[in-house]
């Protein structure tokens, strides 16, 4: 600001009154450094609140590799694996946005950032303009981030049924809301990770790109899968390249079925502004030193067995190196280990590279090491935890969130 002695006109336009007037009309004394005029008073205002919507609509993360928000595995100590290996971007699992303004510590936990992870943004889940747009004020001024992404992906009943997740595709009036809500309170760009649709064969994610476009959002990632679809066949690459051209200018990375440098390549031949990258960094971290060098890597059981030695550590670290922090710990590496085991190792395969949709057969490995890694059963997901975590305790029950192979 201009500083002088300029003195601030009085609204009557100045004057000479005297006496209980001139006090009713004063001028409060300001220190003459902070005075200013009333044009550059207001010019002042606009340029600051032009600089901040431009700060708000950018995030330049094009070309960089994402990891995703992954419920229960992306945990802090699991994103720090993965940005030793190479991911650019990393995001917070998701965050239900009524358990957060209810003040639930599990919740907020979630939301924890660690020094290494420079670009670094959180995921809310919510089916309502109010909350969602409350939640997103109360982040503003409690977290440091680099963005906020609203979570129209998530599949399962219990978010579906309440209106939210892939829900809010087939709720664009809310969607509309709840975007444009959030944008007004938040300073940090806000993304949207959609899928194709909510049925298997009616997509509608080209549809509404434009419009996110036109509500504000930076940055849009598309998971090529409906909600009916899962798992069930192929992310459609195809799709996602009609996509890109329905939502430019705004950038939009693809996500689905990367597990390969090869798989990378041909996604960004689609002309997406990045890839994010899911169940291919479960199945193996290192995904992201692959890609980034062009090469596969035939990595040991010992390199694999020191990973998870790591994990610990970063867990202990986390959650507590006492009793509870201990099984903390343990419970999130066996539902690691339960995507880990899908992994076949370089050396082993005649053909490269793995697909993710292939599953193994079951094989001898080049060492023990190696075959026990390979094991689908809990029970031996339970030894390698006891390497590095001590025994179990007694009674202990292990029942993976994914599937029903569990131990007792």
């Amino acid at each position: 600001m201009a500083e002088g002695t300029a003195e601030a006109p009085l609204e009557n336009g100045g004057g000479g009154d005297s006496g209980a007037a001139a006090l009713e009309r004063g001028v409060a004394p300001i220190k003459p450094q902070y005075l200013t005029t009333k044009e550059q008073f207001h010019q002042f205002l606009e340029a600051k609140g032009q600089e901040k919507a431009c700060r708000e609509t950018e995030l330049d993360i094009r070309g960089k590799l994402y990891l995703a928000p992954l419920t229960t595995c992306g945990n802090l100590p699991f994103r720090r694996i993965c940005k030793r290996f190479g991911a650019d971007v990393t995001c917070g699992e998701m965050a239900v946005c009524t358990n957060l303004l209810q003040g639930q510590m599990s919740e907020w936990a979630l939301l924890k950032r660690h020094q290494c992870e420079d670009i670094f943004g959180v995921q809310l889940e919510g089916a309502f303009p109010d909350t969602m747009t409350k939640c997103a004020e109360l982040l503003s001024r409690t977290v440091e981030v680099d963005f906020v992404d609203i979570n129209v992906g998530c599949p399962i009943d219990l978010v579906y049924k309440k209106g939210g997740g892939c829900a809010l595709m087939n709720r664009s009036t809310k969607f509309q809301q709840i975007v444009r809500g959030m944008n007004q309170v938040l300073d940090v760009p806000l993304t949207v990770k959609i899928r194709t649709g909510v049925q298997e064969r009616v997509n509608l994610a080209h549809r509404l790109l434009p419009e996110l476009r036109d509500w504000g959002v930076a940055l849009v990632t598309l998971h090529g899968r409906s909600r009916e679809q899962r798992y069930t066949k192929l992310a459609d690459w195809q799709y996602i390249e009609e996509c890109v051209k329905a939502a430019s200018p705004m950038p939009l990375f693809g996500n689905g079925d990367i597990l390969s440098f090869e798989d990378a390549n041909r996604a960004m031949q689609t002309g997406v502004a990045g890839i994010m990258i899911a169940r291919g960094a479960l199945l193996k971290p290192w995904l992201f030193t692959e890609i980034k060098e062009q090469r596969h890597w035939d990595i040991s059981s010992s390199e694999r067995l020191d990973i998870l030695r790591d994990f610990t550590s970063y867990g202990l670290e986390h959650w507590g190196s006492d009793t509870q922090g201990v099984e903390k710990t343990r419970r999130f590496l066996l539902e690691w280990l339960s995507f880990l085991c899908r992994y076949v190792p370089v050396g082993l395969l005649e053909r490269l590279p793995q697909r993710i949709n292939e599953r193994p057969p079951y094989y001898l490995g080049r060492d023990y090491l190696e075959t026990l890694m390979a094991s689908q059963k809990a029970a031996d997901w339970i030894r390698i935890s006891e390497m590095l975590l001590g025994p179990v305790p007694p009674n202990f029950v292990f029942l993976p969130k994914h599937k029903a192979n569990a131990y007792k």
